[in-house]
């Protein structure tokens, strides 16, 4: 049985920065896309980053330039945000499934 582990989330200071990193226990075959979510209160969850088998990273626009995502699913949040609360998800995709970990709540303050 396959469990995501997120951890890293906190609360810090507008400007700050945080290390989301992902633990993956048993076997995922076949990933084809890696990366995080987060939703904020009444908001749906949205797409942070996202990483492809071919190489390709998004990001999405309110985080360009402020986050990185490495090949571990480390996502590097720097230069956070108020707008950046919410909780974050760690997501990896294969051809058959989506597995979701539990979430980490990141909190900003201005």
């Amino acid at each position: 049985q396959v469990h995501l582990v997120e951890s890293g989330g906190g609360s810090v200071q507008a400007g700050g920065s945080l290390r989301l990193s992902c633990e993956v226990s048993g076997r995922i075959l076949s990933v084809n896309l890696r990366g995080w979510y987060r939703q904020g209160d009444g908001k749906e969850r949205e797409s942070v980053a996202t990483l492809a088998n071919s190489g390709t990273t998004n990001y999405a626009d309110s985080v360009k330039g402020r986050f990185t995502l490495s090949r571990d699913n480390v996502l590097q949040m720097n230069n956070l945000k108020p707008e950046d609360t919410g909780v974050y998800y760690c997501m990896i995709r294969n051809g058959w499934n989506i597995y979701w970990g539990q979430g980490t709540q990141v909190t900003v303050s201005s």
